[in-house]
Parts: structure tokens; C-alpha cells; sequence
């Protein structure tokens, strides 16, 4: 990660990391798959810790702030060591192909926190509602832009804050809320069952 963070991602090579390490390249890929996995690698268990973390929000909660709380410990995991982080969402916004990795592995995320959201709507078949997927996908866009926007302030703006700014907006957007106030969630009042205003 080191040569990552001084030569920048496209910069390094297989063979930069490889010699840095002090193995052969050979042995570098029965590690890794791609450099990409070197980067990213912890974004498979992060998905599942979101996913465990979505499961274990009260059952009467609304899908939505079900959805928020879910990220509660990658905001843990950032703000206990920003500095890094921040030097990886900016890798992130360095390379177009590390950050199409990346969604891509998030893809993933989408799959296993389903089930629980069209469970919690009371969906009878996941696989032909589109309102689980669509809240799951709505969710992780939120919190990939509330990422992009901590980065390019270099850590000025707090995570946690742009983050249920990015979520309030699309509760704000529906159904002409934009006035409405007991639907946001930085307001502690809940939506409805269905995790519409």
C-alpha cells in the first residue's frame, strides 16, 4: 500500500510490489489475483460486516434507517484511522479502474444485504421486487458519495454528517418532501413500514 500512497496506483507495478516485498512476481499473484486485491481486498469483508451489521437493526425499524445504520461500523473503521482511509478514497478517485473494481465488488454488497431488506418489506420473492434492490443500491450510492465528498474536502468535513446529508436528500426528493422534516433521519422520526416517507 506504501508505494501505492507515494508512486499512485497506476504508477506501481506488479513488479514494484512484487520487489518490495521481497518475493518474485510469480509468488505475488498465488497472493493476489490482481493489484486491485491488494487495494481492495477488505471490501468483500467489510460487505459482509455491513450486511451482519443490517441484520442485527431492531426489527421495527424503518428499512431506510435500517440501511444507515448498517454502515455504522465502516464509519467506526474510518475514524479510528482517517489519515489511511483517506489516502485510499483518493486512490479511489486517482483511477478510474480501481474505483470500477470497486464498485463491482460492491455489487456483491448489494446481494447479500437484499434478502434482509425484502424481508423486512415483507417481499414475498426478492427476485421479482425491485424495491429491495433499488433501496440497497440507493443506500451504497450514498455512502460512495459521501466518501467522494470527505476525500476532495482532505477530512475537513465529517463522514457521518455528509453521509446522512447524501441519505436525507433522497428522503427530502420523494414525494415533493422537500419540506417535510418528520421524515429525515437526522430528525430520530421514523418513515413508514414500507421505508417511504
Amino acid at each position: 500500500m506504501e508505494l501505492f500512497f507515494k508512486q499512485g496506483y497506476d504508477n506501481t507495478t506488479v513488479d514494484q510490489i512484487a520487489s518490495a516485498a521481497g518475493m518474485s512476481r510469480t509468488s505475488f499473484f498465488r497472493y493476489f489475483a490482481t493489484k486491485d486485491d491488494i487495494v481492495l481486498g477488505r471490501v468483500d469483508e467489510l460487505g459482509h460486516q455491513v450486511a451482519e451489521a443490517l441484520v442485527t437493526r431492531p426489527e421495527a425499524e424503518p428499512v431506510w434507517h435500517a440501511l444507515r445504520g448498517a454502515f455504522d461500523p465502516l464509519l467506526e473503521l474510518t475514524a479510528a484511522a482517517p489519515e489511511r482511509w483517506l489516502a485510499v478514497a483518493r486512490m479511489l478517485s486517482d483511477a478510474p479502474s480501481l474505483k470500477a473494481s470497486q464498485l463491482g465488488r460492491e455489487l456483491a454488497w448489494q446481494d447479500m444485504m437484499v434478502p434482509d431488506v425484502a424481508r423486512r418489506l415483507g417481499a414475498a420473492n426478492a427476485a421479482l421486487d425491485a424495491r429491495p434492490r433499488a433501496l440497497v443500491a440507493a443506500a451504497i450510492a450514498c455512502l460512495n458519495a459521501a466518501r467522494d465528498v470527505w476525500s476532495a474536502s482532505d477530512e475537513t468535513l465529517d463522514l457521518t454528517t455528509l453521509l446522512d446529508q447524501a441519505m436525507n436528500a433522497l428522503i427530502d426528493q420523494m414525494d415533493g418532501a422537500e419540506n417535510r422534516s418528520d421524515a429525515r433521519l437526522s430528525d430520530g422520526i421514523v418513515l413508514g413500514e414500507s421505508g417511504r416517507p
